[in-house]
């Protein structure tokens, strides 16, 4: 497990997806995106948890709690509130820059909610 340091700026995509991916990831990928954006294309292995419902109070899915997150949004902006949010709580959380337009415009999988290749809304 890695902790990020203060100082650390925004990930890249190539650092979101290194930190995120392979057989045993050393940090949650949480999409802050709304269902219906979530719905359209998301990336493979990522865990959904929208903005509105975190700043309402409501709990990481269990899967992402008490591990690193790295937040990712659309384009970036909604990814630092909600990494922001998650730190003033305790979580070790960094936002990626860029959000999932950078990830599909650097070619990396972006799938629907049922699996098949998907699209940033």
């Amino acid at each position: 497990m890695f902790l990020f340091r203060k100082s650390e700026q925004r990930l890249s995509i190539d650092e979101a997806r290194t930190r995120t991916s392979g057989d045993r990831p050393e940090a949650v990928l949480l999409d802050v995106r709304e269902r219906p954006e979530w719905k359209a294309g998301h990336a493979p292995g990522a865990v959904h948890a929208p903005l509105t419902g975190l700043v309402a109070g409501a709990a990481l899915p269990e899967v992402a709690q008490g591990r690193p997150l790295v937040v990712i949004c659309r384009s970036g902006h909604r990814s630092q509130q909600a990494a922001k949010l998650l730190a003033e709580r305790g979580a070790d959380a960094m936002d990626v820059k860029g959000g999932m337009n950078a990830w599909a415009a650097a070619g990396f999988p972006v799938v629907d909610e049922r699996g098949n290749s998907g699209s940033i809304a």
